[in-house]
């Protein structure tokens, strides 16, 4: 989805905090910096939750702002790549040569 969203342009909206303005009166640009950000998280978010399973649409539809929703998505789902990680290293550590094996076939089992 990241790659995808970077192709579209529009990752910096997951990544960054949304341009607000302290100047008043606005100057044109930045209305018109603020209406591109409005628009690049608009469709961000429905980007993600297009690409969403409709049983975590309904879930994830409630957060508001495309960043809320990334970092909802990046803390649920995060976490078990975490753990698989864990799993590979633990696996990797306990890992032992046999004499009988080539060394590429073990490799490969690793």
């Amino acid at each position: 989805m990241l790659v995808y969203l970077t192709t579209m342009n529009i990752a910096h909206v997951v990544k960054e905090e949304a341009l607000k303005s302290n100047e008043n009166p606005m100057t044109k640009e930045t209305v018109m910096a603020i209406e591109a950000w409005n628009h690049s998280e608009f469709c961000c978010r429905n980007y993600i939750l297009n690409s969403l399973d409709d049983n975590l649409y309904d879930i994830y539809s409630l957060c508001k702002i495309a960043k809320e929703l990334w970092e909802s998505l990046e803390k649920k789902y995060k976490i078990d790549d975490a753990g698989s990680k864990k799993f590979v290293i633990g696996k990797f550590l306990k890992y032992t040569m046999v004499d009988s094996k080539f060394v590429v076939s073990e490799v490969e089992e690793i």
